[in-house]
């Protein structure tokens, strides 16, 4: 869905975002500690950037031949606990558009807390699958998240 979708006071803190992701807390998702395990977050990332990817249509696909999205690095910096019940907004957006790489910008938001509990990095290459190796950027989809950008740029994202 589109930031501009959700409610006022999501909205505000996601401001700059382009795409928000809704996923539920799992009561599995907490480790021994009580709150939710790092490693659950990569997923919701995840979640996030085929969300993200899929609002840019284009010739690049996830068919596994010809070109498509792979990840080429992912950070995650935790900011809060986050706790089982609650549901987090993830929102994404384009932070930079190199030749054959996208930088992603993520942040999770808890709908219980009302803030950003994490902040995530993805760097996503298109790679030719078919050919085994990175190729450029093909114009529809950087057409797509040139759109993103200035959608985010518009909004005050901090670039």
């Amino acid at each position: 869905m589109l930031i501009s979708e959700l409610s006022e006071p999501v909205r505000s803190k996601l401001n700059g975002y382009h795409t928000a992701t809704t996923i539920p807390v799992q009561w599995g998702d907490q480790d021994a500690f009580g709150h939710v395990n790092n490693v659950v977050y990569f997923r919701w990332l995840e979640s996030a950037r085929i969300d993200f990817l899929a609002a840019c249509p284009s010739s690049v696909t996830m068919a596994g031949s010809g070109p498509g999205p792979i990840v080429a690095s992912l950070t995650c910096d935790y900011r809060r606990q986050l706790h089982f019940p609650d549901d987090v907004i993830i929102g994404s957006r384009v932070d930079r558009i190199g030749r054959s790489s996208v930088d992603l910008g993520h942040a999770i938001l808890s709908r219980q807390q009302g803030e950003i509990v994490a902040e995530g990095r993805c760097v996503i290459v298109v790679y030719d699958y078919t050919r085994q190796r990175v190729c450029r950027i093909p114009d529809d989809l950087r057409a797509a998240f040139e759109s993103s950008l200035a959608i985010s740029d518009q909004t005050g994202a901090e670039q």
